[in-house]
């Protein structure tokens, strides 16, 4: 017997790409659900008048993969602690929700909530609503599987799977994802985006130092941002998802990084705008 669960975490673009390739998720479809308005269209979805949100319905193989796996995955991906808004996303559309569609799946939900708030993983209150499941509109066609068919960035990304890919420098989930595969995390998620410890970033796959914390600063973008580096990073000109910008990548092991913008502060004028995935830090003494 297949299961259905739903989740609202932003944009529903990235979060259906995010658990579409989930080994045991048969199905996806990004629609709107948590509010008043019956059969809602997208244009009156984002007026904010709705009351709903833009959520993704998974329907998937409790033997292949558990109801709190998918929980893991719906967590990783965005901030749960903030408040009706993702990254550039704002509005009460875009609120971190468990739409949960059986007394199983709230028990379960709410347990796993309450163990992620006493684990401190989190320095704000976790600000997910959990409640049971109301009915669930599918959104325009346009909408579904967006990234697949279009190849674009139209909101964060989230990167954050439960595939179990590992290369020979046993990676994470979400490094291998976005030093081999170039995707990008989610802003205001990395570990190191609110870092400022004093040591060196090293390339979290060959290890060679890329970046001092005396050259770290808070750009406001939501990543680990640097106006210099240790040593020469490769740089090459990056067309995809309709830009045209300046990838940086990891001289020594050709991981991806980053992209490098000029809007960075003195002396440089530089902005190394990276992933935390693609770091590793090593404190000073």
């Amino acid at each position: 017997m297949f299961e259905i669960a739903i989740f609202a975490a932003g944009c529903f673009w990235g979060v259906e790409f995010s658990f579409q390739n989930v080994p045991g998720v048969i199905s996806t479809e990004v629609g709107y659900t948590g509010g008043k308005t019956e059969n809602p269209v997208y244009r009156e979805v984002c007026s904010g008048d709705t009351g709903h949100c833009e959520a993704v319905k998974v329907t998937f193989n409790p033997s292949e993969v558990s109801y709190k796996d998918l929980l893991e995955i719906f967590f990783e991906i965005h901030d749960p602690t903030s408040i009706n808004r993702q990254g550039f996303d704002v509005g009460e559309q875009y609120r971190s929700a468990i739409f949960c569609t059986t007394a199983k799946q709230l028990k379960i939900a709410t347990k796993f909530k309450e163990e992620l708030e006493k684990s401190g993983k989190y320095k704000k209150k976790i600000a997910t609503r959990i409640e049971m499941a109301k009915p669930f509109y599918r959104a325009e066609e346009y909408h579904q599987k967006y990234y697949q068919k279009n190849g674009k960035v139209g909101c964060g990304i989230p990167t954050k799977s439960k595939n179990k890919i590992k290369n020979e420098k046993n990676l994470s989930h979400i490094s291998y994802r976005v030093t081999k595969l170039k995707e990008t995390e989610p802003p205001f998620t990395g570990k190191y985006y609110n870092f400022f410890e004093k040591g060196i970033y090293r390339c979290v796959v060959c290890g060679a130092p890329l970046f001092s914390s005396e050259a770290k600063y808070d750009s406001k973008s939501g990543w680990p941002s640097f106006y210099d580096s240790i040593q020469e990073i490769k740089k090459e000109t990056d067309y995809s998802h309709g830009m045209v910008r300046t990838e940086i990548t990891c001289k020594n092991c050709g991981a991806h990084l980053g992209h490098l913008f000029n809007d960075g502060p003195e002396p440089t004028g530089l902005r190394y705008c990276v992933n935390s995935a693609s770091l590793q830090f090593e404190k000073k003494d």
